[in-house]
């Protein structure tokens, strides 16, 4: 279970680190350098997003990961092609992340066969709620999958409840209103907000959108288990290649 996982690897670090690639982007090539250099910094997680073309989650740096992705030809099949050979490449639980149209174009039992062949250990699926997705998430739980659910700053406390008691695995908690890629400021706000998510909930707290310096990830040590860092690396590959990403990693984890 991917709940056991988390709660093992905290026995050894203080806080996780989840990361977050695009298949497909720059290549599928380049796709599998960047889990490699993952894995070998020491990454607890790789979340790995199915490129769409409206990612409604996603800020302009993930967004242009996306498209480009597309352009250069990815597909659905060509993911599922990709997570084959990775299985075999990284160690460490792979995630899905996926808006809810693939997985109804690829149909929701071949999805999860998928999922399970390649080795998957959940989905993030930030655009369908529990109420609409009931059939897949009662596949994914009987699978022992977990589907990963999304609190927000403005989720009430009723609500995180709710998607508690659906969630397995951990709970992506959004630092702020919006979308991915922007500024975050990690202060006493959050810290309250924090709070509240964890008092919702005894599952793992992941919290991502704006995780950039050291500084952001041990601001978050005693507050959640994961720290989760997407845009920024798509930032060091589009600016210093896929050599940066291992040292930009390491970087972010050195004290901790």
């Amino acid at each position: 279970m991917l709940e056991h996982y988390i709660k093992e690897r905290l026995k050894e670090k203080k806080i996780l680190l989840m990361t977050h690639i695009v298949l497909g982007y720059p290549s599928f090539d380049d796709s599998m350098r960047i889990i490699e250099a993952m894995q070998e910094a020491g990454v607890d997680l790789i979340e790995m997003q199915i490129p769409f073309s409206e990612p409604i989650a996603d800020g302009p740096v993930i967004l242009h990961a996306n498209q480009r992705a597309l352009d250069a030809g990815a597909t659905v099949d060509l993911c599922m092609e990709f997570v084959e050979k990775a299985k075999a490449r990284v160690d460490i639980p792979l995630l899905f992340m996926s808006y809810y149209n693939i997985i109804a174009n690829r149909g929701e039992e071949h999805f999860i066969s998928e999922m399970k062949s390649a080795n998957i250990r959940g989905a993030i699926i930030p655009d369908l709620p529990p109420e609409e997705g009931s059939r897949l998430f009662a596949s994914m739980h009987k699978d022992d999958l977990a589907p990963i659910f999304i609190y927000s700053p403005n989720t009430s406390n009723e609500r995180m409840k709710l998607l508690s008691e659906q969630g397995r695995g951990f709970i992506y908690c959004v630092a702020r209103k919006g979308v991915t890629g922007s500024n975050t400021e990690f202060s006493h706000d959050i810290s309250e907000y924090l709070a509240r998510c964890k008092a919702s909930t005894s599952l793992p707290l992941a919290v991502g959108f704006g995780v950039k310096h050291r500084r952001d990830v041990e601001f978050l040590e005693g507050k959640v288990e994961i720290a989760v860092v997407g845009s920024e690396t798509i930032r060091k590959v589009e600016s210093e290649g896929v050599e940066a990403v291992a040292p930009f990693l390491r970087s972010l984890r050195q004290s901790s």
